[in-house]
């Protein structure tokens, strides 16, 4: 008996983690000057490959998938805390986050 209601597929995963995946790269490229919408951007990306991590793993009965994506956000965590903090350490130096300035910091 059909419903008439349609199941989500991979293919709608897909097309959901591209469209993440593409705000992301858009957010790199267009907004050089705010450092915090840089970092928010590389989330999005990381967003969008574990959900692709997981759409695979569902699709191929595998839990492969599932266990990358727990190391993936375990490495986006630290790279957000880590991040935050140097913005925090810059902004109490310079009195900006400009990714401009961001040169000074070069040892």
């Amino acid at each position: 008996m059909n419903t008439g209601l349609m199941t989500i597929g991979l293919p709608h995963f897909l097309v959901v983690a591209a469209l993440l995946f593409t705000i992301g790269v858009i957010g790199i490229f267009v907004n050089r000057r705010n450092v915090i919408v840089i970092l928010m951007a590389i989330e999005l990306i990381l967003l969008a490959v574990n959900i692709n991590f997981v759409a695979f793993s569902v699709y191929q009965h595998n839990l492969i998938g599932q266990v990358f994506t727990m190391i993936v956000l375990t490495v986006a965590a630290a790279e957000a805390a880590i991040g935050l903090a140097i913005l925090v350490v810059h902004f109490r130096n310079r009195g900006d986050i400009a990714v401009d300035h961001a040169n000074i910091m070069k040892g």
